[in-house]
């Protein structure tokens, strides 16, 4: 029998959490060692290639990261990460019209303004940085800290660079109240509350405000002000990432299943691998800390158990809500490539991208936010297949400049591949007929967005269709267990389980309540949703509160970080009080 191995740390999950989580702490000196159940690692950062030399995106399409710490901190330009930069001119007719059922309608100045004022383009100098990093990438406050309209990062930002936007209501406001207040025309605010809803916070919750329009300003005001892509996609974005962990000295595994977490008088010591891990079922050692880059249900319902753990922990576990939708991911394989219909012709011009011209980007229909509410409660409401009129179904046209044009997107030699179509749907753990009701339903639910696409596309005629791939919430959950529910935006970003309130006593800042385990997922961890190296960033500095790391110059604290009293502080400019 092989002996066991020992490392200072062993992360389970090699999703983008894992992998980053390991990058950090690699290049902190530790020894690391991630297990990633899954043949190959990137989780939600993934390619499919479903016929030879056709690869499509399934899941994560949009760059979320933009204002990450980590882009500096692990200098993954060094590990070939490259970005396209969005070419086109906002100023231009196509990039300031939006798409609604009477064809396209124009955006106003006003709109233009209030969207750049809330995210802090107009400020002198600009801080949508700062503002987004404040929002997302900060731990929350230690419990001794009360939670005030001064000390919330991003109140903190607005009252320093903004100060007129800075009010208490501003804490307690609807995404629609600051719309309201600051931009103009229904179809925008309705499109941007769609993208809001469709990346882990809703337009129409109260107290999220802010971090629901952070969400949709995380697509559209990145930090020049540019919608950018990472070239290669995402999983090129988590190539880099994989490559800065082994440079650093990280071992990755791939086939490693574990069975579970050892816990030895109330400390997590390591793992022990499932018998049927590539590894042969070893049991790994942990100097330091084990942690779980795993969905919530599986790191303390599965591989901890209840036996180490208090029963009302255990149900606060079982109640965290999340019921954030499935995200329903269409491509298509086409003879000819898809076009935007005669009712948006005009609006099509100098959004073609490549030499087919090919459609880039929308949301459709935004005409009122009447239109999202009514898809709002489709979802989350009736919990059914969708029940909509085709023609007022919402849904995401990703943008063909995602592509780089080494990669086979956009043509192939026998036939044309679109960008993703994202559609919003019941999650199937929610599901009113069952979590297996969505595979039930699939071809219809299939030929049901056929027809929604159609309202604005040509060519999704069967004449000219040689494949619809796409993947119900169900068979995302399966292939890829860290997308609970079959979307990557975990539990919810509503004002219950948001920052220190996320998502219950015990796992607000990463920790839980065995010693050594740490949890490095959107289901528990702040912010959750789709902001990339966010959680791995935010739990460097518990690790470092905890002495479990020590970067070196190269890294810095979030300027909104207060340290927890007698812990090291992570911020070395903030004298800790052990």
């Amino acid at each position: 029998m092989a002996k066991d191995e020992r490392f200072d740390i062993v992360i389970i999950g090699g999703g983008p959490n894992g992998m980053t989580t390991a990058a950090y702490l690699a290049k902190s000196g530790l020894s690391v060692c991630l297990l990633e159940e899954r043949t190959e690692c990137g989780g939600a950062c993934e390619t499919q290639e479903p016929i030879p030399g056709v690869r499509i995106y399934p899941h994560a399409i949009l760059m979320y990261a933009s204002a990450a710490p980590g882009f500096e901190q692990l200098e993954l330009w060094r590990y070939g990460f490259r970005m396209n930069w969005d070419p086109m001119d906002p100023t231009t007719d196509a990039n300031t019209a939006l798409t609604c059922t009477d064809g396209y309608r124009m955006i106003s100045n006003k709109d233009m303004e209030g969207w750049a004022i809330l995210g802090g383009m107009l400020g002198q100098p600009p801080f949508t940085k700062e503002l987004l990093r404040a929002t997302f990438w900060c731990p929350p406050h230690p419990p001794e800290v009360e939670v005030t309209d001064d000390n919330v990062p991003y109140m903190q930002v607005y009252k320093q660079h903004l100060p007129e936007v800075w009010t208490h209501e501003l804490r307690e406001k609807t995404m629609f109240d600051i719309l309201d207040e600051y931009c103009e025309t229904e179809h925008f605010k309705t499109t941007m509350a769609y993208a809001a809803w469709a990346s882990g916070a809703a337009a129409h919750w109260e107290g999220v405000a802010i971090p629901a329009i952070a969400c949709a300003q995380l697509l559209t005001l990145t930090n020049t002000g540019k919608t950018s892509y990472p070239r290669a996609g995402m999983h090129g974005y988590f190539h880099a990432i994989h490559r800065c962990a082994v440079h650093n000295g990280a071992v990755i595994r791939t086939s490693c299943p574990v069975d579970e977490i050892l816990i030895d008088d109330g400390k997590a010591v390591g793992v022990r691998l499932r018998e049927t891990a590539a590894s042969g079922g070893k049991t790994i050692r942990a100097n330091k800390a084990v942690i779980a880059a795993c969905d919530v249900h599986q790191a303390f319902l599965k591989l901890v158990g209840p036996g180490h753990l208090d029963p009302a922990f255990i149900r606060n576990i079982k109640d965290i809500s999340l019921k954030n939708q499935t995200l329903y991911v269409s491509q298509f394989f086409t003879k000819k490539p898809l076009q935007f219909n005669t009712k948006f012709k005009k609006y099509a011009e100098g959004r073609g991208a490549g030499p087919h011209l090919v459609p880039n980007g929308a949301v459709y229909p935004v005409d009122s936010r009447e239109i999202y509410y009514a898809d709002v409660a489709d979802v989350d409401a009736f919990k059914t297949k969708p029940t909509i009129d085709p023609k007022y179904k919402m849904y995401f046209y990703a943008p063909s400049l995602a592509w780089d044009p080494t990669d086979c997107q956009g043509y192939h030699p026998k036939g044309h591949v679109s960008a993703p179509f994202e559609m919003v749907l019941t999650s199937p753990d929610y599901h009113i007929e069952g979590e297996d009701a969505p595979d039930k339903y699939k071809e219809e639910n299939n030929a049901y967005m056929r027809k929604c696409y159609s309202y604005m596309f040509d060519g999704l005629d069967d004449d000219n269709i040689i494949h619809h791939w796409t993947a119900s919430g169900r068979e995302v959950e399966l292939r890829n267990t860290g997308l609970i529910g079959g979307t990557w935006a975990g539990s919810r970003h509503c004002e219950d389980q948001l920052w220190g309130n996320r998502p219950c006593e015990g796992l607000e800042r990463y920790r839980s309540p065995i010693d050594g385990l740490y949890h490095a997922h959107q289901t528990s961890g702040h912010p959750g949703g789709l902001c990339l190296m966010a959680i791995p960033y935010n739990l460097m500095h518990i690790l470092i509160e905890d002495g479990v790391a020590e970067p070196g110059k190269w890294w810095y604290a979030a300027p909104e970080y207060i340290p927890q009293e007698g812990k090291i502080s992570a911020d070395p400019n903030k004298k800790s009080k052990i």
